[in-house]
Order: structure tokens, then sequence, then C-alpha cells
């Protein structure tokens, strides 16, 4: 099973992606892409999801190469959950742009290929207004054109909202 998770800024997707993992029976492999970089306020919500999940869970930090990182930890009978998208693509756009397009080729090609479970979750921010900024509307674009990509790879697509799940796409569908 391969699921997108989207939601906006507390909506409950992190949560929700946990209870998922718990959920699939299979020994857990936690792959983290944020940096706080001397920002306190990451620092502290990185150690809040830290404190949250189960110390059985391995967790890698890889904040580029999260193909590389799917394709090296997916296996049969194994979940895999990649948070976040959102940071992975701010990672990318901001320190190494000149590789987004083939980081996200790899992302999707490691998906595809993927076996065992994997949950991946992303920030859905396109619903708003579009910024006045550049790089911010770059990223809307980016993040985008990578969540449709992502959702017809996936056998369930979700959005939370509230704290609530609702299925735009689900293995029945």
């Amino acid at each position: 099973m391969k699921e997108l998770i989207l939601g906006g800024v507390r909506s409950g997707k992190s949560r929700l992606a946990e209870q998922r993992a718990h959920a699939s029976g299979f020994p857990v492999v936690f792959i983290a892409t944020a940096m706080a970089r001397g920002d306190a306020e990451l620092e502290a919500r990185i150690q809040h999801h830290r404190a949250r999940r189960p110390p059985t869970w391995l967790t890698v930090e890889e904040p580029y190469s999260l193909g590389g990182a799917l394709a090296a930890h997916a296996a049969p009978e194994r979940c895999v959950v990649l948070e976040c998208l959102t940071l992975w693509l701010t990672n990318l756009l901001c320190s190494r742009p000149e590789c987004l397009e083939a980081e996200c080729r790899s992302l999707c090609t490691a998906l595809a290929d993927a076996r065992g479970a994997v949950i991946l979750v992303a920030n859905e921010a396109s619903l708003g207004v579009v910024p006045l900024g550049e790089l911010s509307r770059r990223w809307l674009d980016v993040s985008g054109e990578l969540h449709q990509r992502l959702a017809a790879l996936c056998d369930r697509v979700t959005l939370t909202v509230a704290g609530l799940p609702w299925e735009l796409k689900s293995p029945r569908s």
C-alpha cells in the first residue's frame, strides 16, 4: 500500500501517518527531512515529533535524497514513512535547486518500485492566494506538480482537515 497524506499545518496529517504506520503491523522506518538550522521553534517541533514516535521505529534523517533513502529502506513487510515532502522541497529549492527535478524523478521512481507500505506526508498549501515572492510561487508550482505525480502512483490519497481524514482516492476506487 502506498499512501499520500496531505493537509495544512496542524491538520493531523502526521498523527494519521503514525496511526497508519502502526496499523500496518510492519516494522517502521521513519525518514525525516527537517533540518532546524538554528531555528529554535523548528527544533522544538522536531523534538515533539521524535518524542511521539515509538523507540522501535528506525529514524533516518535525510534532507535531500529521498528517492535514495526510500529505495534503500523499502521492503516487503516494512512500512516506510517519509515526512515531510514540504520541508524536503524547501531544502532543495534553498540549497540545491539544480538537483530539484532529478530528486523529484528519483523519488517518483523509488515510490513506483517500492515494495511494502509507504506513507508520504506533505502540506497542501495551494488552497490559498498566490504569494507575491518568486521563490514562494516556485515552491507552490513544484509542490503541486509533485503531489499530482505522487498521487497517481499511490493507492490511497488522504486530505486531513481539523484532524479528520478525507479520502480522495482509495484502493476501492
